[in-house]
């Protein structure tokens, strides 16, 4: 008996207008999703945070201090993204103070600490360290013994300031670590404790009013200890966070001459000094 064989089976074309179109649509959606690659590269290699990363993308910067009012006394912040830094050329352009950081979280340490913190010394200036404070990875506590023992320590030698915690925007992930606003409040008060029981100084606290808001609800219960280093790259330090009357140190740019991170403070040498003294 005869056999049915089908026919090859019939396909649906598309007029070459409809080609493009799909082209065109199958396009726009690879280029609407980031890759993996893209999105990996948004995340900066943990350690390399530093002061004032996130101050321009979150808050913007105007213009510079107009250098009027009050005696201020320049200083610089440094870390590892400087390198070797030309303290000499600093010097000799007016700078009398600096900050270079020692460590992050508990897991690194600045490799040109040494040069840097031996280096501003040597040449005549009043310097301490900072650390960039990572609340979702360890404790406060494990942290500023993490900063003590990495550089963070302090000494009656009348050239070094108390440490520093540098408290601001997440470079790798929630801005505020994924914690919530009393959380943090624990967390930072959990450092100043421990930082002030190992070397029986009051930390100075870094920070932006607009994070400090966002993240601690604007807390006020560090203003009467812990001096304020506040960041805003406009021609006025601006609104203080709750629990400041003033702030002591003010970081007003990150495109300085030789280092790019440059800060004021507020008053003369003396009082550099004095804070140095305890």
């Amino acid at each position: 008996m005869p056999v049915h064989r089908p026919g090859p089976a019939r396909r649906s074309r598309l007029s070459p207008a409809g080609v493009l179109l799909a082209a065109l649509s199958a396009l726009s959606l690879l280029l609407a999703l980031p890759t993996a690659a893209q999105a990996a590269d948004d995340v900066p290699p943990r350690g390399s945070a530093r002061l004032g990363q996130g101050v321009i993308e979150h808050d913007g910067q105007g213009g510079l201090p107009s250098g009027g009012g009050a005696t201020q006394t320049e200083g610089v912040d440094v870390s590892s993204h400087q390198g070797n830094v030309a303290w000499s050329t600093l010097w000799n352009s007016g700078v009398k103070w600096a900050y270079v950081k020692a460590t992050e979280g508990t897991y690194y340490k600045n490799p040109y600490f040494a040069q840097q913190y031996n280096g501003s010394y040597n040449v005549g200036m009043i310097r301490g360290a900072y650390h960039f404070a990572t609340p979702d990875t360890t404790s406060g506590a494990a942290q500023a013994n993490y900063f003590v023992d990495n550089g963070g320590g302090w000494s009656r030698d009348g050239r070094t300031l108390p440490g520093a915690l540098d408290i601001e925007w997440n470079p790798y992930g929630a801005a505020c670590f994924g914690k919530s606003q009393s959380g943090m409040v624990s967390w930072i008060r959990d450092f100043l404790n421990t930082y002030k029981a190992r070397t029986g100084r009051d930390a100075v606290i870094y920070t932006a009013t607009s994070w400090w808001k966002q993240c601690t609800g604007n807390y006020a219960g560090f203003g009467a200890s812990n001096p304020l280093w506040i960041a805003r790259y406009n021609t006025s330090p601006g609104e203080l966070p709750a629990g400041w009357g003033f702030h002591t140190m003010w970081q007003y740019t990150s495109s300085g001459p030789t280092v790019g991170d440059h800060n004021k403070f507020n008053g003369a040498l003396d009082r550099v000094q004095a804070l140095a003294n305890g």
